[in-house]
């Protein structure tokens, strides 16, 4: 058996672990972008990574029935880069994805399941089959030179996708945003034809699929022509301006309103800041928590009691500050970045009021916060005598299950002093009524749960207890 030297073997090795990167880099990098358009329910998630492993299983099929030379591996090999790093920019790019699912609304397929299922079939089919390809091909050619390789080959592999999951995901998404970390995969896929085939030609094929990329991937392009300020791990933040008002977008959806002439906000917080913030006595600062900073209007106009902001998107205070309000917060506002569960968990202090306001609509909601264990979380932070209030998007008439389970949750947990709240019209008679801002109350304060009797009515006397 001819002996393989390190030069061929450390080449070799490179190659999967840089497929590898490159694979798992790009998966999580579509299911970050389709999020902004179709969720993240388990069913999408399914269909993108179904299809995906599907596609790239085909490509181990053929990839183990070829029988080739090494100069027509290398042929291969260095076309299937340099297509992976075509379908990079074109599948993941923003704009694009954006007209993708244009297109789709005015085909008249509005299911974000069968659009993704579409989406899955075009962008994610040749992409991952020239992954399985790659693999296939490059671990037939070590074993030619060691048959006991192929541990080590599915390692090498598993530690590429092991970092570009790592990498893409902690470091990459967060803070150089998810328009470069998308360059950075196509140059990655890139370098892996470079290697194969250093020749003039590739160069010319690199540029003509990068300077493209980057043209309608940079922050200049994106901020321009879609009005883009953050797209990163976790948001795609814009800031539209309309006649009246400007709107913060986050993830596609309406995230808060803000009126600057009025300085006024939506219907649901101008309710929150007239009945239970700007209202409270000014005896002493109190403290209090808004979990879901949104754009900041909740408090906007008191500048007296000391507020707590938590949010996990990091960029929110700046956007907000420079594109949004136009101002700077307040010196009594704080803004903590922090995931709202594991915020509370942690948290010593308690507070007189606590609005959770994490909510964007009722088919993109945190599942892990409309569950008993969080709302507890909540009801032991609130001091003696405060308010909870919840802002969620339901229907007013408890015409659907969500509505129903989600109520009979707040209640398990807050089973007393409970209020609940429509914002705007509705026709309770009507089965089209569509859901709405629904603003929960809990007042935290002495129940000694009895109730009246036709045997035992003393509400003379109850009346005037405090």
């Amino acid at each position: 058996m001819t002996i393989m030297t390190k030069k061929l073997r450390t080449w070799l090795i490179f190659l999967i672990f840089l497929n590898g990167y490159v694979s798992l880099s790009l998966e999580l990098v579509i299911l970050r972008q389709l999020s902004f358009y179709v969720g993240s329910a388990a069913v999408i998630t399914s269909i993108i990574m179904g299809t995906f492993l599907g596609f790239m299983s085909l490509g181990y099929f053929r990839g183990s029935a070829m029988d080739l030379p090494r100069r027509g591996m290398r042929s291969i090999l260095w076309a299937s880069f340099l297509i992976i790093a075509l379908m990079t920019i074109l599948g993941a790019s923003f704009s694009l994805v954006s007209s993708y699912f244009s297109i789709m609304y005015v085909a008249g397929i509005q299911s974000g399941v069968v659009q993704t299922a579409i989406y899955s079939l075009i962008f994610l089919s040749v992409g991952p089959f020239l992954f399985g390809l790659n693999t296939a091909l490059l671990s037939r050619y070590i074993n030619r030179y060691n048959i006991n390789a192929t541990g080590g080959i599915m390692a090498w592999d598993t530690i590429g996708s092991v970092l570009g999951s790592l990498a893409t995901t902690l470091l990459l998404m967060p803070f150089i945003g998810v328009n470069y970390t998308i360059l950075m995969i196509c140059a990655f896929a890139i370098v892996g034809a470079i290697m194969v085939r250093p020749r003039p030609f590739t160069f010319i094929c690199a540029a003509a699929i990068l300077i493209p990329g980057y043209i309608i991937n940079n922050n200049a392009f994106l901020q321009r022509e879609m009005g883009i300020l953050v797209n990163n791990a976790y948001s795609t933040i814009t800031v539209t301006q309309y006649p009246n008002e400007r709107v913060l977008y986050m993830n596609g959806l309406p995230m808060s309103i803000y009126r600057p002439e009025t300085r006024t906000s939506a219907d649901y917080i101008n309710y929150i800041n007239d009945n239970f913030i700007y209202t409270m006595p000014r005896d002493r600062r109190h403290d209090i928590l808004i979990l879901g900073a949104g754009g900041f209007t909740a408090g906007l106009n008191d500048d007296y009691h000391h507020y707590t902001f938590v949010d996990i998107e990091r960029t929110l205070r700046d956007i907000s500050e420079k594109h949004f309000l136009d101002q700077k917060l307040t010196p009594n506002k704080t803004f903590v970045v922090q995931d709202a569960s594991q915020f509370l968990k942690n948290t010593p202090h308690k507070y007189d009021l606590i609005l959770l306001d994490v909510y964007s609509n009722s088919y993109q909601v945190p599942e892990d916060l409309i569950t008993i264990e969080f709302m507890t979380r909540i009801r032991d932070r609130i001091r003696d005598g405060g308010i909870i209030i919840m802002n969620m998007i339901t229907r007013p008439d408890f015409n659907d299950q969500y509505t129903r389970v989600f109520d009979n949750t707040f209640h398990r947990v807050f089973t007393h002093n409970t209020g609940r709240q429509v914002i705007g019209f509705f026709n309770p008679w009507s089965n089209a009524a569509m859901p709405s801002n629904i603003i929960y109350t809990y007042y935290h304060r002495p129940n000694d749960d009895r109730i009246y009797t036709i045997n035992k009515t003393p509400v003379i006397y109850d009346r005037y207890k405090d």
